[in-house]
């Protein structure tokens, strides 16, 4: 065994935490994700604590959009629809808020990544 691994295994636990932590940050605060952070975390506590993976592979709320991204590559429906919806809400407040062309910066990002979510399979 390398003497770095255990390091790395640390950090990937910190990792995971950090982005668990976001994820509840996310699920009280409009307009930030939740289930990305969550993805995150698993792939980090695969690598780092995987009793820590499988509990979020397991767990009610986050398991079926963690086994179903790794599955098929798949967002829920819904899941879509809030990250549309974000896009929007973010494209209105740089047009509101910004000076052109940076005012145009949200709405682009918006497209590009909104078409790319909503390619994904439900």
């Amino acid at each position: 065994m390398s003497p770095h691994r255990p390091v790395m295994r640390l950090v990937w636990l910190f990792l995971g935490c950090v982005s668990v932590a976001l994820g509840v940050v996310g699920a009280v605060l409009p307009l930030m994700p939740t289930v990305p952070f969550m993805l995150l975390a698993a792939f980090c506590f695969a690598r780092g604590h995987p009793p820590f993976e499988t509990w979020l592979l397991e767990h009610r709320a986050f398991g079926p959009h963690i086994r179903g991204w790794r599955e098929r590559g798949a967002i829920t429906r819904r899941g879509k629809y809030a990250a549309l919806a974000g896009f929007a809400g973010s494209a209105v407040l740089g047009i509101v808020f910004l000076p052109l062309p940076w005012a145009l910066l949200p709405a682009l990002v918006g497209v590009v990544a909104g078409s790319w979510i909503w390619t994904r399979p439900d």
